[in-house]
């Protein structure tokens, strides 16, 4: 458990905003700014400094010290325990806000993988599921189910993924291939990667249900 009064301590220490004029091709997610560095010996490269989450999106934590210090070690934690199911893009973590890292093309496609009928969301089966639907993601659900109850088995559910300010969109596998998106071989790749990322995060937490897990590629 961290401290309160070590938090109290730091409230006034939030890192609001990381803007660096210097550096060229900023992006600003939710919750992290990105710059391009110059190329070094593993090509060009990425710095990603979190920052507090837009008001917009968790007011009630907007104010949170230590938040981006955080997100970047829960990162960092999945990242270590991972790479040798799926190659990552980090290169250094030069303080525990900031990772520098390979710029890769990003595919556009997100992945998450289910293995209980849950979840709140738009893009969430039981969402779906609640308001009626039994097709769902090119899948096909039975009548009688209810919130949380374990799949028959484990399940990926992909979505477009969205630039900024749009949404995620639910689509199918056959969506993903007839509109190019991705190639058979890639999904093919991207598939199994998913998977054995799931299961790992199921093993790591002791047989607790995982309800889903996303693997952005």
């Amino acid at each position: 458990m961290v401290d309160p009064d070590l938090l109290a301590r730091h409230l006034d220490r939030v890192l609001d905003d990381a803007t660096i004029p210097e550096l060229p091709n900023h992006y600003r997610g939710k919750v992290r700014d990105n710059y391009d560095l110059p190329d070094g010996p593993n090509g060009p490269r990425r710095i990603i400094i979190a920052t507090r989450p837009a008001q917009r999106l968790r007011p009630q934590h907007c104010g949170d010290p230590f938040k981006g210090q955080v997100l970047t070690q829960i990162a960092r934690f999945w990242f270590d325990r991972t790479a040798d199911l799926c190659p990552n893009h980090v290169i250094e973590y030069p303080d525990p806000n900031v990772l520098v890292c390979r710029r890769l093309d990003i595919l556009p496609v997100e992945v998450v993988v289910r293995d209980y009928l849950a979840g709140t969301t738009a893009t969430s089966i039981w969402s779906m599921y609640k308001a009626g639907r039994r097709e769902i993601y090119g899948l096909r659900f039975p009548d009688g189910l209810r919130e949380n109850e374990k799949l028959p088995q484990t399940i990926i559910t992909p979505t477009t993924k969205a630039r900024d300010g749009e949404h995620d969109e639910p689509i199918t596998e056959g969506d993903v291939l007839a509109q190019g998106l991705l190639t058979p071989a890639q999904w093919q790749e991207v598939s199994e990667r998913a998977f054995a990322l799931f299961a790992r995060g199921a093993r790591h937490r002791g047989g607790t249900r995982p309800h889903s897990r996303r693997h952005q590629v």
